[in-house]
């Protein structure tokens, strides 16, 4: 929560030349909810940070209306669905979008050989499937 309301984050990369159009897309799909939509980044690394402020707080019709949309609008312009803050617990489950399934199984397979009992950073980067949880 901020001053604005609940604010949807999202960080994530696109090719130069569309950087903004996911904002512009996203204005045009929230238009009839009262939400500011709002985005910012690093140009030179191609790196957006969508925010939707909602000032009504939480809403998962806004939520569901985001997610999976967002990623699979990055995915489908040749963007990365993580960008400098990393996949995190949130983005995990879309990691097939951007990463092949033998490269999802390969790092499953590293994090299980490091980490048998699943206890560092749980539940980050790498869906649960991966794993074999």
């Amino acid at each position: 929560m901020t001053s604005r309301g609940f604010v949807y984050k999202y960080d994530v990369s696109l090719p130069p030349a569309v950087l903004y159009d996911l904002v512009e897309a996203a204005q045009a799909k929230l238009g009839g909810l009262d939400v500011d939509v709002a985005g910012y980044g690093h140009v030179g690394d191609a790196n957006l940070h969508l925010n939707i402020c909602d000032v009504a707080g939480y809403r998962e019709e806004v939520h569901a209306l985001l997610e999976p949309w967002v990623y699979e609008s990055v995915a489908g312009a040749g963007g990365s669905i993580s960008a400098e803050h990393g996949v995190g617990q949130c983005k995990s489950e879309y990691l097939h979008l951007n990463k092949p399934a033998a490269a999802i199984d390969l790092m499953g397979l590293i994090k299980r050989t490091m980490d048998p009992n699943l206890i560092l950073n749980p539940y980050k980067v790498l869906p649960a499937s991966a794993l074999g949880v």
